[in-house]
């Protein structure tokens, strides 16, 4: 990327900030301060990682030499069985030890079934309310409203998949399953409307949902397909799962108002 010059040479500024033009076109402002501040946080992270493990190195040294773990901790158990003998003769400590892990186990089981249905509701509760979080973020996005011609359900059944909660936050994944970076605030994650906005510029079909980008419509080969100029949301959901095309032919005829989205 390289700085962005006006006519006179001049650095252009928005908001006291250097505009920067990347690789692929676009410009952004650079905010040092946010830059410096997250390369201090990940410094002290990369140092506190090191200390760990140089700390666990450090405790690993102290089993130099020996090479079969396993063998080792049978040794040991023979040792303490050993120890114990003037109570009750080793073989009788072991069987001990099985009947406490089988009863313990036996009550695992049991709290396990027992509490069952609560787990399963629980994490049915979960979904639905990740899911409505996801939801939410898409029906008030100000990119949809302001840059894609396609309703945000429909964009949310397309794109919705790249899309997860996390500590409360919605954060975006790539196509390649990697979390999204800001690029207003490097090393940071992007928020929703950024991650969505660089989702879509990596889209190979994003001339037909951009706001003013010329695209023809649904006068291609096909149409919509579903024998109707009405198109509903179940029609788009099934469609987003197991035809990507299809779901892609019927937005742009939505959006070009030769089919209508219905419920």
């Amino acid at each position: 990327m390289k700085l962005k010059l006006d006519d006179a040479g001049a650095v252009v500024l928005a908001d006291g900030k250097p505009v920067y033009v990347h690789d692929d076109g676009k410009e952004l402002p650079f905010d040092a301060a946010a830059t410096v501040a997250t390369i201090s946080r990940l410094n002290h992270e990369s140092k506190t990682h090191r200390e760990a493990k140089e700390q666990a190195l450090a405790t690993l040294k102290a089993f130099e030499g020996i090479e079969d773990a396993e063998a080792a901790k049978k040794a040991l158990g023979i040792m303490k069985n050993l120890d114990a003998k003037k109570l009750v003769d080793a073989g009788e400590i072991e069987q001990v030890k099985a009947q406490a892990v089988r009863a313990y186990e036996d009550k695992l089981q049991a709290l396990e079934a027992k509490y069952a249905p609560v787990v399963k509701e629980r994490d049915e509760y979960l979904s639905a309310l990740l899911a409505e979080k996801i939801g939410h973020s898409f029906a008030s996005s100000k990119y949809i409203g302001e840059k894609l011609a396609v309703p945000s359900d429909m964009i949310q059944a397309t794109f919705g998949h790249q899309f997860k909660v996390e500590e409360g936050k919605v954060v975006g994944y790539d196509k390649n399953g990697n979390k999204i970076f800001s690029r207003l605030k490097p090393g940071d994650i992007a928020d929703f409307d950024e991650s969505l906005e660089i989702i879509v510029d990596n889209y190979a079909f994003k001339d037909h949902i951009l706001k003013g980008s010329g695209a023809s419509g649904g006068g291609g080969p096909g149409g919509n397909r579903s024998g109707s100029n009405v198109i509903t949301r179940a029609m788009m959901n099934e469609w987003s799962t197991n035809d990507p095309a299809r779901a892609m032919q019927a937005m742009k005829d939505v959006s070009a108002g030769k089919a209508q989205l219905a419920d």
